[in-house]
């Protein structure tokens, strides 16, 4: 019966021939940019040696590649959030939280405006908070409009009735904090 070690270590050498062949290297530069022979890279390609962490440390930095690539090692508990766009009304929304509750963080891309600019107002419960981080947003806060360019932001209690669009030809892209039972963002001043 083979270890789990086996089955992780088993296709190190195919990866490694696909990447180097992928970079179009030699195994002659690749042990230059290594420190390995180019007889011990041959034969860890054909699986006639057992990889160690000392050889595929430089592999991988060599390669570009994290070295979980190389091993192709099973999934742990990974921190990072994966995003999944969700298409909502012409608009693509990415989820940044995960825990349901609380504030909720979402990056919006907006259409670039339409010859027919529908500013159809909603109001619900909640406090809004968004930021421009590419385009311009054309902001209606009841009878008020405005225009807002990359790094300006704006809060809002959502019970007012609102809508977001982009002002331009470009997409605009928010980062939206969004508090369903009215949380607001707290930002702290800077110290001057």
């Amino acid at each position: 019966m083979e270890r789990p070690e086996e089955d992780v270590l088993a296709g190190v050498g195919p990866r490694l021939r696909a990447l180097r062949k992928a970079r179009g290297a030699t195994l002659a530069a690749l042990a230059g940019e290594t420190g390995l022979t180019a007889s011990t890279l041959s034969r860890l390609e054909n699986g006639r040696l057992r990889p160690t962490l000392e050889q595929l440390l430089p592999l991988a930095r060599a390669h570009g590649v994290p070295l979980d690539d190389l091993v192709a090692a099973p999934p742990t508990g990974d921190p990072r959030i994966h995003l999944r766009p969700v298409r909502r009304h012409g608009l693509v929304m990415v989820p940044l939280t995960r825990r349901a509750g609380g504030v909720q963080a979402y990056k919006v891309v907006y259409p670039p405006a339409g010859r027919e600019s529908t500013t159809k107002l909603q109001a619900h419960e909640g406090y809004e908070w968004f930021y421009v981080l590419d385009g311009e947003a054309r902001f209606v806060l009841g009878e008020r409009e405005f225009r807002l360019g990359a790094g300006e932001a704006a809060e809002y209690d959502t019970r007012v009735p609102h809508w977001i669009g982009s002002a331009g030809s470009r997409p605009a892209e928010v980062l939206t904090l969004f508090g369903a039972q009215g949380e607001r963002a707290h930002l702290a001043p800077a110290n001057s």
